[in-house]
Formats: C-alpha cells, structure tokens, sequence
C-alpha cells in the first residue's frame, strides 16, 4: 500500500461523522414537499471526485449526488441499489445492475461505468488515497453491457468483497473519462446534482425528480427541492443556527452538544461515531517497541477514565476496531486489554530494566523514559484532556511526557513522513475489518501505511485465513486477530464514541457517516 493511504486512514478518522441510527425525537408536525434542507458540515469537502475522497466530510457531501452498486439497512444487511441482483464467490462478485437508471446529465448508468470507476482507482498512476481502504488492494473489473453485469475480482479470495462496495461511489456520464470536471462538480445517479460550489462556504444541490432507483424502491417524490451542505467549523455557530431554525441538521461533538439536547424544539438522538484509541510507535530505538513497556504504559491509565474524560461522558465502553453496523458482531475487547494496576506498572519498567531516579525519572542505558505524545487539536476538548490525564498518570509512573497537539494536516504528515511520536491518539472511522489491514501490518512507514511499525505475527497469520473465507464463516477470525493487538499493547482501545445528530424542521437517517439522502424530509408545524 502506498503513503496516501496513511493519509487517509487520518482523514478517515479525524473526520469521521454519525454512522447508523435515525434522528428522532418530538413530533415537529406533517410532512412538507418541496423547499429546502440545510445540513452544516464541519469542514470543506475539497475535491468534488469520490476517487480522492477520503474525509468523511467529502463523502457525506458526496452521497446526494452519486449511488453505490449496493447499500446496507440499519440491521446492517446488504441490500439492493444500483445492482438488482449479485452473485458472490470466494474472489469475484458479479453484479446485475438495474435498467433505466440515468446519470444526472441523462446517459445511461452501463457496467462499462462501473468498471471504469473501479479501474481507475487501481491504476497506479491515479495514486487513489481510497485504493486498498474503500476498494479492496488488487482489486479489478470488467463489464459486459449487452448483458448487463460487471464483475470485480481480486487475486485471492476475499471476505468482503460485496460488502466493500457499498462505499464505492459510481462516476456516470462525461466525469467518468473527464476527471477535472468533478473537482467541484458532480457527475453521478444519485438523488441530487450539485449547482452551486462555493468553498469553504457552501454546497447547493438541486434535486432530480426522475430519481426512482433509490435503495429499498426510495424515489426523489417527497424529497426537499434543494439541499444545502452549509460549512459551519465551530459547533457553537451550528447550535446556535439549529436552535433558530437556520440549519435544518447538523452532528455535534464537543460542549454544545448538552444545549442542543435541552432544546426542546429540536430532535435528536446519540450514535456511534468513532473509536476512541491511541497506538504506541514501535520504530527502531522506540521505548515502546518493547512489548513488557507497552504492557506497563497501558496498566497505568484507569481506562474506563480516561474514556468518560475523552468522551466528555457521552461514550460507550469499547467493543472493537470497526464501527456500526459491523459485519462481524461480537466484542474482540473485553478481557484482551492489559487491566489497570499501578503497581504492577512499576515493577514491569523496573523488569525491564527502566530503573527511576532522583529527578523523579525512569531511565536505562542512560536515556530518559521521554514518550512525545502527540493528538488532533481539532477534534474537541476531550482529545487535550484525554492527552493531560495520560501525562499525568506516566508522570507518576517516571516517564517524561511531551505533549504535542497539532492540526489534522501536521498529524498526517508527522504519521506519514516525520514519524515524530511515540503515542497518538487516533479514531478510527471504518466499516469493514479488512480496510485496517494495511495501517496494522506490512511495510511501515514512510515506505507503507504501517504508520506505527506494528508487527504482530499472530494477527498477520489470523488476517490471512480470516481473507480467505466468506465474511461469515470468517468473523470469529476477523474478531481474533482484533484482540490479539490488544492483547499486545498494539493499539489500546479506550471508548466508542458517540455523536449528536440533531435536526430542527425535518427528519433524516444517516448511516456509514453520512446522510442517506432519500431519507431527508421537511416538516411544516400543524
């Protein structure tokens, strides 16, 4: 896997919105037709093409416009959207796609199109961040139009290879072979066209009535006319504009998140969002590459904690690496996580050989026990507070901790090329096991996505059986080789996440972090 990767596995996470759930609350009235629904987003989308899109931030804007060849249900089970129909082996899946759906500039949606987005994004020179995340490493496709089906393959038998598409978004009609316009255009089948990009402001989209190829039979009939995707970066302006009845949606993460819940004109309700973890650096000369130190850091934190600390006490203990609704259910968690003990913490670094001195320090051979952690000053007050309990708790313990909060694009670079950490605290915001594979083992960076230099035999040789198998015969597996980076201080999950989806004038569901836009309905008051 090549170094975008690593780019947007910290995309992915650091911007990871709602995933799953239905906003509901109290009965804001009947439902209204036309006019028009705006949504605040956090951040500017960026390039408009869904083969560099990596935020969360992008694809939720990006779901209006363009269809996947399958969706999932709220239970989590793969249903029908582009593709009627599918035929699943050990390494290919064959779609039948549905007749008469149409891009939005009136082209017929073909299996040549599908094939072509595939294509393009495995091609090398493409350099696609999604390449070997959203769609699976070597995968490839061909089409036939006359009968029409595509079929994507991948070199050796995978477990996910339906479910991988339902994040694959299909380029249709001229942006397929003319990449440029999509940059802040669309080019898609979905329910809206984009008419108006304005960066760092807003996102208009205007709806196509024709629509009627939406998951589960959906159609644009009782769709809002317009909808806006409104840049809004500081929640406090997202709650104050919800409250009013200027933003008709928006996700809350941070202190606003209780004002918006006290409103009583507003709906909402709490869903997963991301996994609260952090990993140890475990590079040549590294304290933490010795897994008794990893052990000893992690038996010193009270986890349950530092996860009300970091959640702001609005998350839910951790289960797992994958977020909601997960292909394999189970917790690979519990019990697999070294147990808090203080006590035993000193006297593993005293084991192994990091003896404390007068300064108050642990040190061995003559270097201090120095960790720099670093975290995403974006991403709310947990994250610093999370950061300074962490600090403390090691400070009792002898180790110097540098503490080192950065912007998301400083993360990216110093997770990719500086490599100047030894602790981060990064989210995670995936769907499918198997699109963690390449940030969790293989060629370490900045030569391959394996930003933390993890080397874990145990789970390499469980992910490799676990890929060969259908999904279901393959979860426990999957599951396994989960709790075996626990068990070794690999990672340390400490909370599932949880986000505020509120809405004001309208109802809507999100799922996979982004709005399901055939879901969206205005309300007008009785």
């Amino acid at each position: 896997m090549t170094k975008p990767a690593v780019a947007a596995l910290a995309g992915l996470a650091l911007l990871t919105a709602a995933c799953g759930g239905t906003t509901s609350g109290p009965e804001q009235g009947k439902p209204a037709t036309g006019g028009t629904f705006t949504f605040a987003i956090p951040a500017d989308p960026g390039a408009l093409d869904p083969a560099t899109a990596v935020l969360t931030v992008t694809n939720n804007v990006l779901s209006l416009a363009y269809d996947t060849l399958v969706s999932v249900d709220e239970s989590g089970k793969t249903v029908p959207a582009l593709a009627e129909k599918w035929d699943v082996k050990p390494n290919s899946v064959t779609f039948t796609l549905r007749k008469g759906v149409t891009c939005s500039d009136g082209s017929p949606v073909t299996p040549s199109n599908v094939a072509d987005n595939v294509n393009h994004i495995a091609d090398p020179a493409t350099k696609s961040p999604i390449y070997g995340v959203l769609v699976p490493a070597g995968m490839k496709a061909k089409s036939d139009d006359a009968a029409g089906t595509v079929t994507l393959s991948t070199p050796e038998p995978f477990s996910f290879i339906l479910e991988s598409t339902r994040a694959m978004f299909i380029v249709c009609g001229k942006g397929v072979k003319d990449r440029a316009s999509i940059a802040r255009a669309t080019s898609g089948s979905g329910p809206y066209q984009i008419t108006e990009a304005v960066p760092s402001d807003h996102y208009t989209f205007k709806v196509r009535r024709d629509y009627a190829w939406g998951p589960a039979g959906a159609t644009a009939k009782d769709l809002p006319e317009t909808v806006v995707m409104k840049v809004v970066p500081n929640e406090q302006t997202s709650a104050n504009l919800l409250i009013t009845g200027s933003l008709n949606g928006a996700a809350f993460n941070g202190p606003d998140r209780s004002r918006v819940e006290a409103s009583p004109s507003v709906t909402k309700q709490s869903i997963s969002a991301s996994n609260g973890q952090f990993f140890y650096h475990q590079g040549e000369d590294r304290p933490a590459r010795d897994p008794e130190v990893r052990k000893a850091l992690t038996q010193a934190l009270n986890l349950q904690e530092l996860a009300g600390i970091a959640s702001g006490g609005t998350g839910k203990p951790a289960t797992g690496l994958v977020l909601a609704p997960r292909p394999c259910q189970g917790d690979s968690v519990a019990g697999h996580v070294p147990g808090y003990d203080a006590a035993a913490a000193a006297t593993a670094l005293d084991a192994a050989g990091w003896k404390l001195g007068a300064d108050g320090f642990r040190a061995k051979d003559g270097k201090r026990l120095s960790l720099r952690y670093m975290y995403a000053t974006t991403r709310g007050p947990g994250f610093q507070a999370a950061a300074e309990y962490m600090a403390e708790a090691w400070k009792k313990l002898g180790v110097e901790v540098k503490l080192n909060g950065v912007i998301d694009t400083k993360l990216s670079e110093s997770l990719n090329a500086t490599q100047d950490w030894d602790v981060v605290w990064l989210p995670i915001g995936v769907t499918l096991p198997s699109q963690l594979v390449g940030f969790l083992s293989g060629p370490s960076a900045p030569k391959g996505a394996n930003f933390a230099h993890l080397a874990n035999k145990r789970y390499e040789e469980l992910v490799a059986k676990a890929s060969k198998l259908p999904a279901a015969q393959a979860c426990p597996l999957w599951l396994e080789s989960e709790s075996a980076l626990f068990e070794n201080a690999d990672l340390v999950p400490v909370v599932d996440n949880t986000t505020l989806v509120a809405a004001k004038g309208a109802t809507f569901t999100t799922t996979a972090g982004a709005l399901v836009p055939t879901s969206i309905r205005l309300t007008q008051g009785d």
